[in-house]
């Protein structure tokens, strides 16, 4: 077969080694002087299995529990490490606004410190948290189209909008701060508006993940949104247990904390067993740096929680117990997002999600086809 093809007629011209008949076609081009020596494989020059074992050995491949070379079915997300940073900025910055907005609703005289710390930090981490995005997206056009729709369906649109509000709300109560007393009304009204606005920052990113296809953040997605609002209280609380203020403050920052630290602890062990029900999607929680950084998260939440809960302790407790709430804080964004990331890659954690029922069976109700014969999960 190496000096002709057959056609309609018999054996044609000569080939030159690509399956062309020099008498009826020619191959011109860049590629043209592309010389095919010998038959490769097409599974050889494939990237290297995840696991780093030969697909033909992989358990995996096993009858029942099949994937294709051990390739992820799905894309890791290209968000940088500025995202999740992002989450712990915009998360401290509305909770903090929510807790400023609440205190100038109740007593808006005796607590008057606690008031201007929430206004500076709820301004500061808007701005920050934009400049965050900006740079994963690259270039500040690309923010800027993402106000070109308002979707209410989509989180990542409605998160642009809420971002951009808090934002402008946030920057004018903190500046009314410094102007004339009768600027005050205003700085009032809009800083209760960002207090509201707050709260759908610091959880609309838990949102943001759960909409997605990646195994490990979508099992949570009921769990993801209330987990990340404690996180940001437990980072806003914390912020506040490092400044100064009055007895009055202390004593509402520190139950704003206990609160926040309680709730953060108990949703994350909870997503942990909720998405245990698929071992092959939790494995990023309990193995390598995610899972060392996402135990590392409760660790510091719950040492901040336990000197917290100390009566009327030292100033140097309280600044002890802001660092490891911050430390907390940080880990559960880092540790979820890069919990994330490593199940993404895992073919086996999409497949066995799917085959319990627990992907799109959980918002269509139809399970996808998952067997040769047309077997449906469930």
């Amino acid at each position: 077969m190496n000096q002709g093809t057959r056609g309609a007629f018999g054996w044609a011209g000569q080939r030159d080694g690509r399956n062309i008949d020099t008498d009826i076609g020619t191959l011109s081009g860049e590629a043209s002087e592309q010389k095919v020596s010998v038959e490769i494989a097409p599974w050889k020059g494939m990237a290297p299995p995840v696991s780093g074992v030969p697909a033909s050995r992989l358990p995996g491949n096993l009858v029942g529990d099949s994937t294709y070379y051990d390739r992820p079915v799905i894309k890791q997300s290209v968000w940088s490490w500025s995202v999740p940073l992002y989450y712990y900025v915009g998360g401290a910055a509305g909770a903090s606004a929510a807790l400023g907005a609440a205190a100038t609703l109740l007593n808006r005289d005796e607590l008057s410190g606690l008031v201007s710390r929430s206004r500076f930090i709820g301004a500061s981490g808007g701005a920050l948290g934009a400049a965050l995005l900006i740079y994963d997206l690259g270039k500040p056009l690309r923010f800027l189209n993402m106000l070109r729709v308002f979707r209410p369906t989509s989180p990542m649109s409605m998160g642009s909008w809420i971002l951009v509000s808090f934002s402008g709300c946030a920057f004018l109560s903190a500046v009314t701060e410094f102007g004339p007393k009768w600027m005050r009304g205003l700085g009032d009204t809009v800083a209760v508006i960002a207090g509201v606005l707050g709260l759908g920052l610091a959880g609309y990113t838990g949102v943001l993940l759960a909409h997605t296809a990646v195994p490990l953040w979508q099992r949570s997605h009921r769990l993801s949104p209330p987990l990340f609002l404690a996180s940001g209280i437990t980072g806003a609380s914390s912020l506040f247990e490092m400044m100064g203020g009055n007895r009055s403050e202390f004593q509402a920052v520190s139950v704003f904390g206990i609160v926040g630290k309680a709730a953060e602890i108990g949703f994350a062990n909870w997503i942990e067993k909720s998405v245990a029900s698929v071992p092959e999607a939790a494995r990023p929680f309990r193995e390598g740096l995610s899972g060392f950084v996402w135990k590392a998260a409760r660790f510091f939440t719950a040492a901040s929680l336990v000197l917290s809960l100390i009566p009327n302790g030292s100033r140097g407790v309280r600044k002890a117990a802001g660092v490891l709430g911050t430390l907390g804080s940080l880990c559960t964004r880092f540790g979820i997002h890069y919990a994330g990331q490593q199940s993404a890659l895992n073919p086996r954690a999409t497949f066995h999600q799917q085959r319990k029922g627990q992907g799109g069976f959980a918002v269509t109700g139809k399970a996808a086809v998952t067997g040769p014969a047309g077997e449906r999960a469930l």
